[in-house]
């Protein structure tokens, strides 16, 4: 039996260039509006049999908006930036250029003093790996699911799901700057156990 799992990135309404490391500050007015334009598209996705979000106020916010009821995964949260927390780039740039540079040259460094890129992917891909199927909730005599595969979703920061892609794309954890994940854009991923294909969808589709 396969996964499908269904990231939704959290509503964000600033600017990638104006973005905080590990930023944990609440929707405001205009991400509230930008859920309610997207909500007929995504309340849908809540007919998940498993729903989760990263432990950031934006993440849970934009699940409970949507009607998901997401349950907090710390394995999804942002990745650890040290002392860059709360930092733009270009904010982290202008203290500390040279280690910058190697921040983003090599995916192994983490010269903030928190956690490389590659161990952050390596951190999500671990959570997409143990996800349990609902087949395993099933109680004592209840009749199997009448479908091949187990339905998730998870809310989560655009750099999670970034992370994600590259993980389950087992691509080099550089591509991962060139991913460009938007508020209240979707992936979805099928599979299961470190076999994942990345599934495109042309019309939004109910779960």
């Amino acid at each position: 039996m396969h996964l499908r799992v269904t990231f939704v990135a959290a509503a964000r309404s600033s600017s990638l260039l104006a973005e905080r490391f590990e930023d944990d500050r609440p929707l405001d007015q205009a991400d509230w509006d930008e859920v309610q334009r997207a909500a007929p598209e995504l309340v849908p996705l809540a007919a998940a049999e498993l729903r989760y979000c990263s432990p950031t106020p934006r993440s849970r916010a934009t699940g409970d908006a949507l009607g998901y009821a997401p349950l907090a995964q710390p394995a999804l949260r942002d990745c650890d930036m040290g002392r860059w927390r709360g930092f733009t780039l270009g904010e982290a740039m202008a203290r500390e250029p040279s280690a910058v540079d190697a921040w983003l040259a090599d995916p192994r460094s983490a010269p903030h003093g928190g956690e490389s890129l590659t161990s952050f992917i390596s951190r999500v891909g671990g959570w997409l790996d143990t996800r349990p199927q609902a087949l395993d909730f099933a109680r004592p005599g209840e009749t199997p699911l009448a479908y091949d595969g187990s339905r998730i979703v998870a809310v989560a920061e655009p750099s999670v799901v970034r992370a994600a892609l590259v993980y389950a794309l087992k691509a080099q954890p550089s591509v991962y700057w060139n991913i460009d994940v938007r508020p209240l854009s979707t992936i979805t991923l099928t599979g299961v156990n470190g076999r994942w294909n990345l599934r495109l969808e042309g019309v939004p589709q109910h779960v």
